[in-house]
């Protein structure tokens, strides 16, 4: 079968559109006049063209763990890999998830694994996801590794959830608080200028200083927003190079603050991975290779595959974690209590679990500080404009007396 997009009116001549799974156009037809549409184009989808164009965000989070616990749940019933796709479909209300999952199906049914059939639409499915996916089949676990990758991405999602709703608040403060010091020093500074320029007297220091950013403002922000927006995408295009994005990952990590969030998140995610390979039945080598890919900092990358060699070599992994010195020590006791016990997966999840509490500890202590930090500095700027035009009014006050 495959995915055909359709445009169609329904009994009350309302347009509809979406896809459907079908043997051939004439199929598809016959399937939509049996649910009252009546069909006006159909075409058969492009899976590797078009999916991938509509879908440049990505399948929300949300909805990617939902289709992985239904998907886990169809395979554990004892369905087929096509069978399950198929009643996917069929659950999916949202016409683009239903032409990506069609899309996935097709290259199933050509042959191709379901990873790798995940791997032509990477945009909606991370790397971390289609390398668990990997490891679940050829572990020949997968619908258990598919359960504890939903598992995973509630968590994710619920921590990613908790931080945004955290930061609304300082961010919209942020924001209004730049538009009023930008209006103050584009609209309300030059007008006081022109008054105190007719005075011709002489301008306090920081009078003069405050001119000056305004003028700068006037004159160059249009060019200012234009450099902003050049040099963000120029980051975006050279951060696509392995080079040059070692090299940021490198400084993210020595950053005082951020470097330990950057470096607690990979930790979290890495241990997941690997509970969950291990757990699969996944050889060690091959998970800890998966467990490498699941991780967004190439520099933690590149000390895991140091450590992978070092396995290989008959070392043990608590050792080879070591000798990265990425991890914390905690971490590697609790990794070296699982394989000295046999419990390596608990021990693995223990780990997980304790780094994603740090994590969300150090963002609760920096949300905590961080709004009245901010509220500190935009009251300073706000002080520092407001004394600039009191001091030569004050000044003028003082010559009258």
């Amino acid at each position: 079968m495959e995915a055909f997009r359709y445009q169609a009116l329904d009994l009350a001549g309302r347009a509809k559109s979406g896809v459907v799974q079908a043997d051939s156009p004439r199929q598809a037809r016959t399937q939509l006049r049996a649910r009252g549409l009546y069909p006006e184009r159909v075409d058969r989808v492009r899976n590797r063209e078009r999916a991938t164009q509509l879908w440049s965000r990505g399948i929300p989070a949300a909805e990617l763990s939902l289709l992985t616990r239904q998907l886990a749940t169809l395979l554990a019933s004892g369905l087929t890999m096509e069978h399950a796709l198929t009643a996917l479909i069929e659950e999916v209300s949202a016409p683009k998830t239903r032409e990506v999952l069609g899309g996935v199906k097709s290259e199933v049914t050509t042959g191709l694994s379901l990873a790798a059939a995940l791997g032509v639409y990477g945009r909606n499915f991370p790397d971390y996801y289609r390398a668990l996916v990997r490891g679940g089949e050829e572990s020949g676990a997968l619908p258990n590794v598919l359960q504890h990758l939903a598992d995973y991405l509630d968590a994710r999602q619920s921590l990613h959830q908790k931080t945004s709703l955290a930061l609304l608040y300082p961010g919209l403060v942020t924001f209004v608080a730049i538009c009023v010091v930008t209006g103050l020093l584009v609209y309300v500074v030059p007008q006081i200028v022109q008054v105190f320029q007719q005075s011709r007297q002489s301008l306090p220091l920081l009078t003069r200083a405050l001119i000056a950013v305004s003028d700068f403002l006037r004159g160059a922000g249009l060019y200012l927003v234009a450099a902003g927006i050049c040099a963000a995408i120029g980051a975006r295009a050279a951060l696509r190079h392995d080079r040059y994005r070692r090299r940021w990952h490198a400084c993210v990590l020595r950053l005082p603050w951020l470097g330990l969030v950057i470096r607690g998140l990979n930790t979290s995610r890495f241990a997941s991975t690997l509970a969950i390979l291990v757990g699969g039945g996944v050889p060690l080598l091959a998970a800890l290779d998966y467990g490498a890919n699941a991780m967004s900092n190439l520099v933690m990358q590149t000390g895991i595959k140091a450590a992978i060699e070092r396995v290989r070599e008959g070392d043990t992994l608590a050792r080879a974690l070591g000798t990265t010195h990425i991890f914390p020590p905690l971490m590697i006791h609790l990794v070296g209590s699982g394989e000295a016990s046999g419990k390596l997966e608990h021990m693995l999840e223990r780990a997980a679990q304790l780094e994603t509490q740090t994590l969300e500890r150090r963002l609760a202590v920096l949300l905590t500080l961080l709004e009245p930090v901010m509220i500190l500095v935009m009251g300073g700027v706000v002080l520092v404009i407001v004394m600039a035009i009191l001091l030569p009014i004050m000044e003028i006050n003082q010559l009258v007396h």
